[in-house]
């Protein structure tokens, strides 16, 4: 709001009211270097390049306008104000990947904390693999289409005259979770090997969330008079199908509970960039010796690796809304001793100091 003049007559300030003043012009400026601003939110839409289609997602930013609580977006709660007047200058820039069946706000808190400390942050609804559709789950539009959207959401973002100037193309992160963990590892230059899934399920037969379909698809290679080594390899040779999987200009990334039993000891040759690594010890999605611990030592550029003490795949999903804890009951409640809402505290607050020591972002 600006300062309207005063109709009384002028008169000296005294010392104290004129610190007051000074204050209170400078809020705006201290509040953003000491890293804790308002945050605002706003819609955007981003070109797919598998689809053609565009797709949904959202960009968090620091604003100078307090955010008082939460605004509702469908059952979450997000900490951001719509449209609020944005702090200028260029910022470094984080994109959210979301897991398997996940949406764009799937994790709103780690992107609000990220931008009340001084980050634009934006999501994207994956297309193929979200919340409405998922039929491309285990086909290349997804395996190698997730981290090719991803580079689109970047490039839209340094392309849009509305953004472009609150980012620094220098500074730009990726965070993810699940398969956005693999997308964000993808993205670093890591390369898959799809056949890998073939060994796999036959190590962990009951694991339905990875081999619940394996039947079908063996099923459906007999049918083509292949195997499924077969049929895994000939996508393997459409890796590139959408173009390069890896994007140089990104800086660094922070991978929750990947996907990644598809990597193998030479996945990570091209990856230059810091990668921090974390799971839960008793993730039943993607066990972790034969995800995140399989490629704990794979990763010369490594940063860190936390474990979550006892905690299954879904504790990186921010709390549960009531109402999303009665769509999606498995996926809100932890096991005994888990508190969610801590280990949100910790997992943001590691991702921050990630981004800002990778990222070369002055507190």
């Amino acid at each position: 709001m600006p300062i309207q003049p005063s109709r009384a007559p002028a008169r000296p300030l005294s010392l104290l009211h004129a610190l007051a003043l000074t204050l209170f012009l400078l809020l705006p400026l201290t509040a953003f270097a000491s890293g804790v601003t308002g945050v605002g939110i706003s819609a955007i839409q981003i070109p797919d390049p598998v689809s053609g289609k565009p797709t949904g997602g959202y960009v968090f930013y620091p604003s100078s306008q307090p955010t008082p609580g939460t605004t509702a977006f469908g059952p979450y709660d997000v900490a951001a104000t719509p449209d609020a007047p944005a702090i200028p200058g260029a910022k470094p820039l984080v994109i959210l990947s979301h897991g398997n069946g996940g949406s764009n706000l799937g994790h709103h808190d780690l992107a609000a904390y990220l931008a009340s400390h001084g980050f634009v942050v934006a999501t994207l609804n994956q297309l193929g693999d979200y919340f409405r559709d998922t039929s491309k789950v285990g086909k290349i539009e997804v395996l190698a289409g997730r981290p090719v959207q991803v580079k689109s959401a970047i490039t839209t973002l340094l392309d849009d005259p509305k953004w472009k100037t609150l980012i620094d193309a220098n500074r730009i992160g990726v965070a993810g979770f699940s398969a956005g963990g693999y997308t964000s590892l993808m993205v670093a230059g890591a390369k898959p090997r799809f056949v890998r899934f073939v060994d796999f399920c036959q190590h962990y037969p009951q694991n339905q969330d990875v081999c619940g379909k394996a039947d079908k698809y063996k099923a459906e290679a007999a049918r083509q008079g292949k195997t499924m080594e077969q049929v895994l390899n000939a996508m393997q040779a459409q890796l590139g199908k959408y173009g390069d999987t890896a994007d140089p200009r990104v800086k660094a990334v922070f991978a929750m509970a990947p996907l990644s039993l598809i990597f193998d000891e030479h996945s990570f040759d091209n990856v230059h960039i810091p990668v921090f690594l974390y799971y839960g010890q008793n993730d039943t999605v993607l066990p972790p010796e034969a995800n995140a611990k399989h490629i704990q030592p794979l990763i010369k550029t490594l940063y860190a690796v936390k474990e979550v003490p006892h905690a299954d795949h879904w504790v990186f999903l921010p709390p549960c809304s009531p109402e999303l804890a009665k769509d999606i009951p498995a996926m809100c409640v932890d096991p005994a001793g888990v508190d969610r809402a801590k280990v949100h505290e910790q997992v943001n607050a590691d991702a921050l100091a990630f981004f800002r020591k990778t990222l070369d972002v002055k507190d």
